[in-house]
């Protein structure tokens, strides 16, 4: 198209035909290669591109004519042109062509190495943490949910089911499990639901079991062994959203199996690092075992609290999560007295191959004795898979600042 001879009024009637102009097959070869056509390559290229049609030797006779005077053309001269020729320029000419740069505007399709599975499909990894909750979406939902769910008798008075009642609806779920998919599961973060959760797969049912019976944690009084004060949600972005009953949007977040779904029991953690400081000291105080736990969990939750959605947030709240699980690893510290100081998060200098580690280091200080040590706690942890991981052991030294 570059190379078009531009129309001519006189050379057609009808003008709707010529859109860019007439095809110029000199120019457009010049084009792409660079070089000038001989004559022999040009009464080449016809010969060997010829269709058998009448009209495409019309328009190489009318080419020749344009080009040369028909005196000087010898059919002797030009059929040994072409012999002499075909072995030198044939070759080349189709290699140029195969290799013209027209074709560089179509789209790829292929995946580079440099770029992650989550970018290429347009979905990001998510590791957060928060309180569980439901939603309804309509008021269509939340009345066939009140129309179904059983009255709850009340000193023998029966009052119609409430499916704002978390205990309520735990009960009912626990009979009707199937009914978990009418509902938005959603992760909420101070009240605040910041992402819409959705099993999928063939373990959706697991995955809603498993939400029931963290809801149904969730619900418990805070001296139950079974309490659960946060859960950690892992999970794919998927791009979408979902309006809830408030008119709030949020994202949602698949998940398609029960793995990395966890929920936070205060008491069983103290009650285990309680055990694991007597094992080692003898004499262990609950009170400030359990303040100074409690202390660790909100500096995490309120102070360091994020949407999991980054590779250092994920690994930031997979170590929160793992030290949670393993607080009998410092259990020792926990029990002499010292507090969270600080949790910092950086790239390790190294890490395995097609992994992305992280560095994250739990800073614990002596809130009584500022000229203690510090002691600092280090977690390795791969957040290339939707289920963070830990690489090698916990790893702990003292520090003077």
């Amino acid at each position: 198209m570059q190379s078009a001879t531009p129309c001519n009024p006189k050379d057609t009637d009808d003008l709707s035909r010529c859109l860019m102009g007439k095809l110029n097959i000199l120019d457009a070869i010049e084009y792409l290669t660079g070089e000038t056509m001989s004559e022999g390559l040009e009464l080449e290229s016809v010969e060997a591109s010829g269709c058998g049609c009448q009209e495409t030797q019309i328009n190489e006779s009318e080419l020749d004519s344009e080009l040369q005077p028909a005196s000087e053309i010898n059919p002797d001269e030009i059929v040994a042109s072409v012999t002499t020729q075909t072995p030198i320029n044939i070759p080349s000419f189709p290699q140029q062509i195969t290799t013209q740069p027209v074709m560089s505007n179509r789209t790829s399709n292929f995946v580079t190495a440099s770029e992650a599975p989550s970018e290429l499909e347009g979905k990001n990894l998510v590791y957060a943490l928060g309180v569980l909750g439901y939603d309804f979406g309509s008021e269509a939902r939340r009345d066939s949910f009140k129309q179904l769910m059983p009255g709850v008798s009340i000193e023998g008075t029966m009052i119609p089911a409430n499916p704002y009642d978390a205990r309520q609806m735990v009960d009912y779920l626990g009979e009707n499990l199937p009914e978990a998919k009418a509902l938005i599961w959603t992760l909420n973060l101070e009240l605040t639901p910041i992402y819409a959760i959705e099993p999928v797969g063939g373990f959706s049912r697991d995955v809603y079991e498993v939400l029931q019976s963290l809801l149904d944690g969730q619900i418990q009084e805070e001296n139950n062994p079974e309490f659960v004060q946060r859960v950690s949600i892992p999970g794919v972005l998927t791009g979408r959203s979902v309006k809830l009953f408030s008119g709030q949007v949020v994202p949602v977040i698949e998940i398609n199996n029960t793995r990395g779904l966890y929920g936070w029991k205060v008491n069983t953690l103290v009650s285990a690092a309680i055990e694991s400081v007597q094992a080692e000291a003898g004499d262990a105080q609950e009170d400030a075992i359990r303040r100074t736990l409690s202390s660790f969990l909100n500096r995490i939750y309120y102070d360091l609290r994020n949407l999991g959605t980054t590779s250092q947030d994920r690994a930031l709240n997979f170590a929160s999560t793992n030290a949670f699980q393993a607080a009998q690893t410092f259990a020792q510290a926990v029990g002499a007295g010292y507090e969270l100081d600080s949790i910092t998060v950086e790239k390790s200098p190294f890490c395995r191959l097609d992994s992305d580690c992280w560095d994250v280091k739990l800073k614990f200080f002596d809130p009584e004795n500022s000229r203690r040590a510090k002691k600092i706690y280090r977690f390795t942890i791969d957040v290339s898979d939707t289920i963070p991981v830990t690489l090698g052991e916990v790893r702990s030294w003292s520090s003077a600042y």
